[in-house]
């Protein structure tokens, strides 16, 4: 296939949708970006602000906010880095695991019951599509400089 804007184009669109179903299925009062940040303190575990607006590419007074609500909601702990006072430092509380954990559930429940519609090759099908979606999906992906 020479030229892949049309494809590009298809995908893009159909990412989206299922993007924007899988998050309707989210609980609680958070918002797209507080849970993609949640979901990086889980990951990479405790991170300086800086460091966790960096994986998120975007600008630490947004990453600030975004923090100051999760903690407001009880979902990250934040503290001052040991070594300079002026550093914010956050981390994953057991209410914010919990919280990553159901949405995941019902997630995962979601796009379990469409699959099942799905006949035996076109589920072969899809996993065999989902290592090249992740392929698309991790590269360029930033990597913290520090935790």
């Amino acid at each position: 296939m020479e030229d892949g804007a049309p494809l590009a184009s298809q995908l893009r669109l159909v990412v989206l949708r299922l993007s924007r179903r899988l998050r309707q299925q989210a609980v609680g009062d958070i918002t797209p970006s507080q849970l993609s940040a949640l979901a990086s303190i889980a990951k990479h575990g405790e991170l300086s602000l800086g460091a966790l607006a960096s994986i998120e590419r975007i600008a630490p007074p947004s990453m600030t906010r975004i923090a100051a609500r999760l903690e407001e909601q009880g979902l990250v702990l934040r503290r001052s880095d040991d070594a300079d006072r002026r550093v914010a430092r956050v981390e994953i509380s057991e209410a914010g695991r919990a919280m990553l954990e159901e949405i995941r559930n019902r997630r995962d429940a979601y796009l379990a019951v469409r699959i099942q519609d799905l006949s035996a090759g076109e589920q072969e099908l899809l996993s065999r599509a989902v290592p090249l979606l992740e392929r698309l999906a991790v590269e360029n992906e930033v990597v913290p400089a520090e935790h």
